[in-house]
């Protein structure tokens, strides 16, 4: 199994990991329900397979946020957590020239540089969190605990 840099980065961390494939269908549009086929695809529950969506706000700012497969996020709480007052998702095509990742393929973990990180809080009710391995097909399971130090992500209720 080649090694992402989510993988790299987790071990010069120090940080325990477990990496999963699955058969990557190319669909990987928001509207198809991409992070759900995923988990079902794992097996796990759509609860623990969390979708890294990363979103600019009016001043250009950038912003990556992690929310369960079962839920959507909250613009309202995703801009009061930024502390903006327009947030968006970045286009597709924006993606891998930002963090380094495609659609469908976007890990919170590794990204060409770092950018504040939101994790939705219902990821403290699991003992293991599935995220992008930084490539399509494939998932890291580790412990929030571990997610948001390696991150230094803000914990806090992004869903709608």
């Amino acid at each position: 199994m080649k090694k992402t840099n989510a993988m790299r980065l987790l071990e010069s961390e120090k940080i325990d990991y477990e990496s999963f494939s699955y058969e990557d269908d190319g669909e990987h549009a928001l509207s198809h329900g991409a992070a759900e086929k995923t988990a079902e695809k794992l097996g796990i529950p759509p609860e623990a397979c969390f979708k890294t969506i990363v979103m600019r706000d009016e001043t250009k700012r950038i912003f990556v946020f992690c929310q369960s497969a079962s839920k959507e996020i909250n613009l309202k709480k995703a801009r009061n957590a930024t502390g903006s007052k327009e947030i968006a998702p970045v286009k597709s095509e924006e993606l891998l020239s930002l963090t380094g990742y495609v659609r469908g393929g976007c890990s919170p973990l590794g990204m060409k540089k770092h950018f504040p990180t939101f994790i939705d809080e219902s990821a403290l009710l699991l003992s293991k969190m599935y995220v992008s391995a930084g490539v399509r097909g494939m998932q890291l399971a580790l412990t929030p605990a571990d997610l948001v130090k390696v991150t230094k992500a803000t914990v806090c209720d992004l869903a709608l």
